[in-house]
């Protein structure tokens, strides 16, 4: 029997004594559940929200196919943002105003996601943001939700793969002094990197938009650093990457879960890389390899981490769904901040701020056997 089907005869059971169990009436309600979905779909971080779209709708395709929650079938409408948080908004409130969307997965950014938590937290609308991981993205209250891991985490576990497994003694960083993200991953690799005896030999900062660096690339250089933390982007990094090495600096750079994309939008320039994840197709776990085998199926390539991260957003909120025995918010935010199980991204169970306390990997850019760019894992790190 397959799981969606044991989950409906359990809530049938449940409920047989006080309505009879009528199908269209096990998640308390009738009709499709509508969940909205905002992505950067096109613009300069469109990979994210490609991918995450990807893996949403899979997971919807796999629990439709089941039977839907409670005989209820999903149903994804999405907008595009465009990486951009006025278009966040604006997402946001013709999905919850024109298609009554109370469940919205989105954006990929934490600044589009942060522009967007007070309004689903005002409004009772429940968020679930699969990768943005600046601090403030639950900040507005207990309907904002994360699926990945926050950005003190994987600083930390860079300073820390940095210092024992680069051996670098000496670091630079590089980094967008505008973007929540980028400050938070640096001030985290900073002191982590830092207690264990490392010394940061310079640190140098840009504004989001730019496209030089080489002021600030010839500056580290002169610093003699045994590696360098970029903290951005893919397509910033790509743009980095090509300079410094231009520059003749050759030692491991590394990154965080914003360089997923660099495999498709990147070359040689940025081998020697490595950065902090929150999934790997490379694992053995029976839960990622069928992932992995569904949407190569699919579409026909290996999933990125934004896939998995939709993919595991879309299924926390079917189980929050499924225990709740309703779709309203209001009980949907409750039942999830107990979840405590396992899903294509690891293990999770949710902190007080409803951030994940999961485990991060660390990936390392290499050529695969067909000679393009690909990841290699490395390591997993537990919280």
């Amino acid at each position: 029997m397959k799981k969606s089907a044991v989950i409906f005869v359990s809530l049938c059971l449940a409920a047989l004594a006080f309505t009879g169990c009528k199908k269209t009436n096990s998640a308390a309600g009738s009709g499709d559940i509508i969940i909205g979905g905002i992505f950067p779909l096109s613009g300069g971080v469109a990979v994210y929200g490609t991918e995450a779209q990807k893996g949403i709708l899979l997971a919807i395709e796999e629990i439709n196919a089941g039977g839907g929650v409670g005989g209820r079938k999903l149903v994804l409408i999405s907008e595009d943002d465009e990486g951009d948080a006025a278009k966040s908004v604006n997402a946001f409130r013709k999905l919850t105003a024109q298609n009554k969307a109370k469940i919205i997965i989105g954006s990929l950014t934490s600044g589009c996601t942060i522009a967007i938590s007070s309004l689903a937290q005002t409004q009772g609308v429940l968020l679930m943001a699969p990768a943005a991981s600046a601090v403030a993205v639950t900040d507005a209250g207990g309907y904002v939700f994360r699926a990945c891991f926050i950005d003190p985490f994987q600083g930390t576990v860079a300073g820390v793969f940095a210092f024992r497994e680069i051996n670098a003694k000496k670091a630079a960083v590089l980094y967008d002094n505008g973007n929540d993200y980028s400050v938070g991953l640096q001030e985290n690799f900073v002191k982590a990197f830092s207690s264990l005896g490392g010394t940061v030999v310079a640190s140098e900062v840009y504004n989001g938009g730019d496209v030089d660096f080489n002021a600030q690339l010839t500056r580290i250089k002169a610093s003699n650093p045994d590696m360098i933390y970029l903290p951005d982007y893919y397509s910033t990094v790509a743009l980095i990457a090509k300079q410094l090495r231009a520059q003749g600096i050759s030692v491991p750079i590394m990154g965080a879960d914003g360089w997923d994309g660099l495999q498709e939008n990147a070359g040689d320039e940025v081998l020697n890389g490595f950065f902090t994840n929150n999934f790997t197709p490379d694992s053995t776990d029976p839960k990622v390899a069928g992932f992995v085998k569904a949407f190569q199926g699919k579409y026909g390539a290996l999933p990125a981490s934004f896939a998995a991260l939709g993919y595991d957003s879309l299924y926390l909120i079917r189980d929050a769904i499924v225990s709740a025995a309703t779709a309203e918010p209001a009980a949907v935010k409750d039942a999830l901040a107990n979840i405590n199980s396992s899903y294509v991204t690891g293990s999770i169970r949710f902190d007080d701020k409803r951030n994940p306390i999961k485990p991060a990997v660390v990936l390392e850019l290499v050529k695969g056997p067909n000679g393009k760019l690909t990841s290699a894992y490395k390591t997993t790190v537990n919280p």
